[in-house]
C-alpha cells in the first residue's frame, strides 16, 4: 500500500536530512519525495510517498509527529486528493515512428518540448499513474532518459 504524507516542517538548513535519516534508520523507503517553501517563507511542505504495509505506514506517520522540526503532518487517501508529478522522457523517434508518437503525445496532453533528427523529449503533468501508462505506451520506440519529479498532492475539501 501507498502512503502519501503532507508534512509541514520549519524552513531550516537539515531539516531534509533529518527526515531521510529517520527513513534511512528505521529502513524505510522513499517512493517520491518533494520539498518547496510555502506561503510563509519559514515553512517548507514535503509531499512524501513511501509504500509498505499498513503497520508500516502507521509507524511512518508516527516518527514523521516525533520528529521537532515537523509542524503537521497529515495523511491522504488517494480518493481524496489531488496527486500531480512533472516528467520529461526522451524518447527514440525516428521518421517512420514519429506521427504515432505525435498522436500518443496528443491523446495523453504530453507536450513536445524538443525534437531533433533521431529523438524527442516530451514533457508530462499528470497522475504518477498516467505518468506510469505514459511510459509504457512510448517503452517500444526506446527510451534514451527519464527525469520525473516527486508527488505534490493536495488533499480535497
Amino acid at each position: 500500500m501507498k502512503g502519501i504524507f503532507s508534512v509541514l516542517v520549519e524552513n531550516q538548513a537539515g531539516v531534509l536530512s533529518q527526515i531521510s535519516g529517520l527513513f534511512a534508520r528505521r529502513g524505510f523507503n522513499i517512493d517520491s519525495l518533494a520539498v518547496g517553501e510555502t506561503e510563509n517563507h519559514d515553512v517548507s511542505s514535503m509531499t512524501i510517498v513511501s509504500t509498505g504495509d499498513e503497520r508500516t505506514i502507521d509507524q511512518i506517520e508516527k516518527q514523521l509527529n516525533k520528529k521537532l522540526d515537523v509542524i503537521k503532518v497529515r495523511r491522504l487517501e488517494n480518493n481524496n486528493c489531488v496527486c500531480r508529478e512533472m516528467m520529461l522522457i526522451k524518447v527514440s523517434c525516428t521518421p517512420a515512428n514519429r506521427s504515432s508518437l505525435l498522436e500518443i503525445c496528443l491523446i495523453s496532453h504530453a507536450e513536445i518540448v524538443h525534437m531533433g533528427p533521431k529523438d524527442m523529449i516530451i514533457e508530462m503533468q499528470a497522475a504518477p499513474d498516467e505518468i506510469e501508462n505514459f511510459i509504457e505506451l512510448v517503452r517500444s520506440f526506446g527510451i534514451k532518459e527519464i527525469q520525473r519529479t516527486g508527488t505534490v498532492a493536495l488533499k480535497k475539501d
